[in-house]
């Protein structure tokens, strides 16, 4: 083992997110957020474990479904909203969120309504690869997570919409 299996909350460190998931322009103003890995400091293979600290008064994602993952959220502290599909909750601190994988009825979604950061312990199976769709938009995302030469994990995603596809044979 080349980690330790444990980490304590106060050695965890908020990051912000890589440039290509990052908002821009008029998403910047409703989206935001910062994570702290904590499962792959820990040695998890198969469950994904991040501290998510948004700001006030946005959303860390748009209203979004995962096709294959399954997702549970533990609020830390802050208030905050979730909606799933047409319904909507008031978060507090001590409140737990499951977020079953679906279509559009399972879209999720959680606004930091308070004057304080959200922040909530997020766990996620780690099932690859993933389709999430975004029903606000109407986009899909497909993501997984490869190793590189060096066998560090590298992130592959596409977003697009449905009549955005290239045809099979395009290039041949």
């Amino acid at each position: 083992m080349d980690h330790d299996p444990i980490v304590h909350l106060d050695d965890l460190v908020f990051e912000p997110r890589p440039p290509q998931f990052s908002p821009s322009g008029d998403a910047a103003e409703r989206y935001g957020a910062e994570r702290a890995d904590i499962g792959r400091r820990i040695g998890a293979l198969e469950l994904g474990y991040n501290l998510t600290r948004i700001p006030p008064g946005r959303a860390a994602y748009p209203a979004h479904a995962h096709r294959v993952n399954e997702e549970m959220f533990h609020v830390l502290s802050g208030t905050g909203r979730l909606t799933i599909g047409e319904r909507a909750w008031d978060l507090a601190a001590g409140h737990f969120v499951a977020c079953p994988p679906g279509g559009p009825e399972t879209a999720h979604k959680i606004v930091a309504t308070g004057e304080e950061p959200l922040v909530l312990l997020a766990l996620s199976t780690l099932e690859m690869p993933e389709l999430v769709e975004y029903p606000d938009s109407g986009k899909f995302g497909v993501v997984t997570v490869v190793e590189d030469a060096e066998g560090r994990p590298e992130r592959w995603a596409h977003f697009g919409r449905r009549d955005q596809c290239l045809d099979y044979w395009d290039g041949e």
